[in-house]
């Protein structure tokens, strides 16, 4: 399955499936789930959340796209546009990798404390 993108300013009211709406100036981008539960799936753009590469022709979000909690709990990368699925983590996994993305997130902003200082 390969996506489109589509780069705007605000996100659209209705989002439609198969396509990857992208707004750089709020650092944001939206997307239908790609298994077809109908769910919006919100990845913040952020040296904390995703990162975006647009190569003229393609879009690529890294890290995987894990909809924990959704009902469906997909488990998906975007990479130049394609759709791989990933394995489907158990409640274990998500649970630790929460705990490691909380370290990450500690170890930035004292990183952030230390240069300001």
């Amino acid at each position: 399955m390969k996506l489109q993108y589509k780069f705007v300013e605000f996100m659209p009211d209705i989002v439609e499936e198969n396509i990857l709406y992208i707004s750089v100036e709020y650092c944001t981008a939206i997307h239908k789930c790609v298994c077809g539960c109908g769910n919006k799936v919100v990845t913040p753009i952020s040296p904390l959340g995703w990162k975006l590469i647009f190569d003229g022709k393609s879009v690529t979000l890294d890290p995987s796209i894990g909809s924990w909690n959704l009902k469906c709990k997909s488990h998906y990368y975007i990479r130049k546009s394609n759709i791989i699925w990933c394995d489907v983590w158990d409640d274990s996994k998500v649970k630790l990798n929460g705990i490691k993305k909380q370290k990450q997130i500690e170890k930035y902003f004292e990183k952030i404390r230390n240069d300001t200082n």
